[in-house]
């Protein structure tokens, strides 16, 4: 990553990891995983490691020191920088504010699903249904335990957005089912 490349989605998370506190590549995969991250990004501790190399080759972390855990390999433990700070700030303030098409594959099967026969359709979208159904309830579970174990809401704030999300689909196929099996919608 040059100075000036944008950050992925995986640096803004590990930038984020060491706002909190400095620690070591797999010391934040386990963080990201305990936390669910990878409802939201991928994650794997490979990628996660090049991630924080390529942060420390554009200064946007640095080493700050090492340790080693009996006959484990010796672990290197980063901190954030005040130019990773800088980045972390515009990057989100970018995310937040300026809405990005990401290229989701269903609407593009949506735009394509007259193609099938209506009764495919209707089908596979009550596949997805029933898989929207179980999402949600792993995401409400989460909230529950997250709540449960008092850990600041600012930390999970993404659950209830995607609950919102997963509301707005799961309303929208509904409907378009409802349009498709009644005749509202010619086929």
């Amino acid at each position: 990553m040059s100075k000036s490349a944008p950050l992925t989605p995986l640096g803004v998370a590990a930038l984020g990891l060491l706002l909190e506190r400095s620690m070591h590549p797999y010391e934040m995969y386990l963080l990201l995983m305990q936390r669910s991250e990878d409802r939201l990004l991928k994650v794997r501790p490979g990628t996660l490691y090049h991630a924080v190399a390529r942060l420390a080759d554009a200064s946007l972390v640095a080493a700050g020191g090492t340790d080693r855990d009996g006959n484990r390999p010796e672990r290197t433990y980063y901190e954030i920088t005040p130019a990773g700070r800088a980045a972390l700030t515009s990057t989100l303030e970018k995310m937040l504010s300026v809405p990005v098409n990401e290229y989701p594959t269903f609407p593009l099967a949506v735009a394509e699903s007259h193609n099938l026969p209506k009764e495919s359709v209707i089908s596979l979208l009550g596949a997805r249904l029933e898989l929207l159904a179980a999402s949600a309830a792993e995401l409400e579970a989460g909230a529950q335990h997250a709540s449960g174990h008092a850990p600041a809401q600012k930390y999970w704030i993404d659950v209830r957005f995607q609950q919102a999300m997963l509301a707005a689909e799961v309303d929208w196929i509904t409907h378009f089912i409802h349009d498709l099996e009644t005749g509202a919608l010619p086929w």
